[in-house]
């Protein structure tokens, strides 16, 4: 049978939207199967850094920002151990660090970044959200070789639009390890109406297993939970545990009976566990530019910051019509951009995992006072909960209405028994090319298999 929840009267926003807006545990697995083919451009030449077409394309970003800086960086990926807050786990990372070192520049500055491979397998970096040239993009085996275990590269390209993004392994399910970190990009000509700038990135985290043990467990369709065998006794609490529950054992009044997959034993704000929280500090009336990502596999969240009014002001990296509101749902791979005035105390920020009974957490402090619990529920939660559907591009970015030359049809698929997904029947690595005009209209159809 099919089925597909919807946005309509009833102000349902459907989970297979959320999963649209960002990847997933859901789709993080086509990530396994690209790891092995090559790049080709027309004709099956590969396109590299050192092809013609990169060449001339470098070539005109150079004399479109000829006063660009260049932003010099170098990250290493590897194994290790990171402490969310009293809790030692193991975790693949950048530089150490989960989340990564946050990168920034201007819109035309040159970043150039040398990563170096210290995992046991090929890796990638994707530069979620930017509209960069192909080969340096890091979809492996679309758009990049793989980088072997103790191989480097370089990534150099021009920062080529203003606003919030994240950089994440492109890998399997290397992201949900710990590989992902924020890249900002600031506008010269932005307003820059705020006084203080927080960065908030959110995750679902798992303790004494591995995204692919879960990835497999979904795969054989069965409801599991638990600790892989091996892992330490139970006497470390359920709070260890994972749980791939039954169908519609997670809704959601704005994502419908499915609000994800897995229940996960921990959601990270900054890389801290609620009873650890992060604390951000400002004065009381400063005006406060919050970025929040959502570097989820499998959750969306519902932000708040108790006792204020947010604003969304951007969506994506891209400005919006500024639209006001209690709280935003942000799905995975979403970025929002937030604005609101800050009060004199110590105020919850609250994540809370959408149909999931649980949270991340933070603090944001101006003043004295007692730092609220982790399990504090601000009004806020409950309120006006913005949505994408809610949003409207700023006149400065607006398209402008064209013809569509060519119109292409793609059926986009899932078969939630087997944890499988295709596009017009078929999986990748076998695909059918799409042959796209300079402007393309592209009509798609969702089907959903359930059990």
């Amino acid at each position: 049978m099919s089925a597909e929840s919807r946005s309509g009267e009833h102000g349902v926003l459907s989970r297979r939207r959320a999963l649209q807006l960002g990847g997933g545990l859901a789709v993080a697995g086509i990530g396994a199967a690209c790891s092995s083919t090559g790049i080709n451009g027309a004709g099956g030449a590969e396109i590299g850094p050192t092809s013609a077409q990169v060449a001339g394309y470098a070539a005109a970003q150079q004399r479109r920002y000829p006063q660009g800086r260049v932003i010099a960086h170098t990250l290493s990926a590897a194994p290790g151990t990171v402490d969310i807050g009293g809790t030692v786990s193991s975790a693949w990372t950048y530089d150490g660090q989960m989340p990564g070192p946050i990168l920034r520049g201007a819109v035309g500055d040159r970043l150039r970044l040398q990563l170096h491979n210290g995992l046991p397998e090929s890796t990638t970096i994707h530069w979620h959200g930017l509209a960069i040239r192909n080969d340096m993009d890091g979809v492996p085996g679309v758009t990049q070789s793989p980088i072997g275990a103790g191989r480097n590269f370089n990534y150099e390209f021009v920062l080529p639009q203003p606003g919030t993004y994240w950089y994440h392994s492109h890998v399997d399910l290397q992201r949900g390890r710990g590989l992902y970190g924020a890249l900002l990009i600031d506008d010269p000509n932005e307003p820059g109406d705020y006084d203080v700038e927080f960065t908030v990135l959110l995750t679902d985290w798992l303790l004494d297993t591995t995204p692919p043990q879960v990835f497999s467990a979904l795969k054989q369709g069965g409801r599991m939970s638990g600790m892989p065998s091996g892992s330490p006794s139970p006497d470390k609490g359920a709070s260890r545990m994972w749980e791939i529950p039954r169908m519609g054992a997670m809704p959601s009044p704005l994502l419908g009976r499915d609000a994800g997959d897995v229940r996960f034993p921990v959601y990270l704000l900054n890389g801290r566990q609620p009873s650890a929280p992060v604390t951000l500090t400002a004065k009381p009336g400063q005006r406060a530019r919050i970025r929040v990502i959502n570097a989820a596999d499998d959750t969306a969240f519902r932000v708040a910051l108790g006792g204020h009014p947010i604003t969304v002001t951007h969506s994506d990296g891209w400005p919006v019509v500024p639209v006001g509101g209690d709280a935003v749902l942000i799905g995975m791979g979403e970025r929002y951009d937030l604005r609101t005035t800050l009060a004199d105390g110590v105020f919850p920020l609250v994540a809370a995992a959408e149909g999931k009974n649980a949270r991340a957490f933070g603090l944001i402090r101006t003043g004295a006072g007692t730092a609220p619990a982790p399990t504090v529920t601000p009004p806020q939660l409950s309120g006006r909960v913005l949505t994408l559907a809610d949003l409207t591009a700023a006149p400065s970015v607006r398209l402008s209405a064209k013809k569509i030359d060519t119109s292409l049809s793609g059926k986009l698929a899932g078969d939630m028994r087997r944890y499988e997904w295709s596009i017009n029947g078929r999986s990748y690595p076998k695909y059918e090319a799409l042959v796209v005009q300079p402007r393309v209209g592209l009509v798609t159809e969702r089907i959903w298999l359930f059990s």
